[in-house]
């Protein structure tokens, strides 16, 4: 018996099998929503949701094949996520959100099964890391061929002038964060020694160029957040990363002082002060969700998974939405499983599997003041899966990332 476990083990840790990866660009297409900008051919919402969710169960299936025998890693994140998806189904059986509310439940349990059925492949590895920059790479070029066969269609009125998607229906800060991902996870490869100069440059360039169409704060705060933090995390192991940070810090001096204007300019997005200050008016929704009654039970459990909106408004906050749909108890199961990561990450040996784990984490913690997403299956409970499998140990006889600053 002792003998046949220890044969299975190195099953546990070999290479990730390219299914996987597959796997993982189906959960990718399945966050996308079927929601967003009007698309360039006529896409019925219907047939959307359709490809959404038979993404996800494609997902579900590949990973159940792959893993048969159901073996899994242990994972603090992930069992905070089902305990979370417990409470979301038992506030939701009231029905106050309809019967919507259970098939949020059940994508949501869908979402978590797969990811806990792709953990025997969590060994601490980049492979992972390069699957999510090519699935949102492709998914920003389809953001490019929109612009580039309709630029008015592209970038339309109702949304300020901003960059959307128009052959999948994307937001500007969908498309935003997408791109914000992919740099900073290409830039922490090439700080790493992952990445050659040239082929990061090939990402980082356009998709910066994106980034600045969309006009999304947000993103752009947290790709400044996330990539600042994980340079510090490197500080000590990596003379490039201090070479980097050093010209970030002088550079972001230098932009504020001489492109002061435009960069204010690009902020604002042509608002008042008053619109800039409210936050585009999410304030006013937070001051109303906030004020309205609850019972008892509805302040600790919350009215079950809604599409994130109150009083037909979106809520436009990860806390806030948790707060109204999941009650005190899953903002404490939120809250938790975030403190799980950031002192696990902070206690991993610096390496560019945990630059890139401190860099999801902080850009997902950011963004999750103004963008709603960490109570159900979207793009930022992927992120942090990605980042606690980054943060899972490497098995003693595979060595973990060496940082070479010889390679430029």
């Amino acid at each position: 018996m002792l003998e046949s476990s220890v044969r299975a083990e190195p099953s546990i840790r070999t290479g990730m099998p390219k299914a996987v990866g597959v796997a993982w660009t189906l959960l990718i297409i399945n966050t996308l929503g079927s929601t967003g900008a009007k698309t360039l051919l006529p896409l019925p919402r219907s047939v959307s949701q359709l490809i959404t969710m038979g993404a996800l169960g494609a997902a579900f299936v590949i990973a159940l094949a792959l893993n048969a025998r159901l073996r899994i890693r242990p994972s603090a994140y992930l069992f905070l996520l089902t305990l979370l998806l417990v409470l979301s189904v038992v506030s939701s059986l009231t029905l106050e959100g309809g019967f919507g509310a259970l098939f949020r439940c059940f994508r949501f349990a869908l979402f978590l099964s797969t990811l806990w059925l792709l953990t025997r492949w969590w060994n601490g590895g980049l492979d992972l890391v390069r699957t999510h920059i090519r699935a949102y790479a492709v998914v920003l070029v389809t953001v490019v061929i929109g612009f580039a066969l309709s630029p008015g269609n592209a970038m339309p009125f109702e949304y300020g002038g901003r960059l959307t998607g128009t052959l999948w229906p994307l937001t500007p800060p969908q498309v935003g964060q997408y791109a914000a991902i992919v740099i900073g996870l290409t830039v922490l490869l090439w700080l790493g020694g992952k990445l050659e100069r040239k082929h990061a440059l090939v990402v980082i360039v356009p998709s910066f160029g994106i980034l600045l169409l969309t006009h999304t704060r947000t993103a752009m705060l947290g790709l400044v957040a996330g990539t600042v933090v994980a340079l510090m995390s490197q500080w000590m192991s990596s003379a490039r990363a201090r070479k980097v940070f050093t010209w970030l810090v002088f550079g972001g001096l230098f932009a504020v002082v001489a492109l002061g204007g435009l960069l204010q300019a690009w902020f604002l997005r042509g608002q008042s002060e008053e619109n800039f200050s409210s936050l585009t008016g999410r304030a006013k929704v937070w001051d109303a969700l906030l004020d309205a009654p609850r019972t008892t039970l509805e302040y600790l459990f919350g009215v079950g998974l809604t599409d994130k909106s109150f009083d037909g408004l979106p809520i436009d906050s990860s806390w806030l939405a948790v707060y109204h749909e999941q009650g005190y108890v899953g903002v404490a199961i939120v809250a938790a499983f975030v403190l799980v990561l950031v002192v696990v990450a902070v206690l991993r040996p610096p390496s560019p599997a945990r630059a890139c784990a401190i860099f999801l984490i902080t850009y997902c913690l950011s963004a999750s003041y103004t963008e709603a997403g960490l109570g159900d299956a979207s793009p930022y409970l992927l992120h942090l899966a990605l980042a606690a499998s980054l943060l899972v140990r490497a098995p003693a006889e595979e060595p973990d990332f060496v940082t070479d600053d010889r390679r430029s």
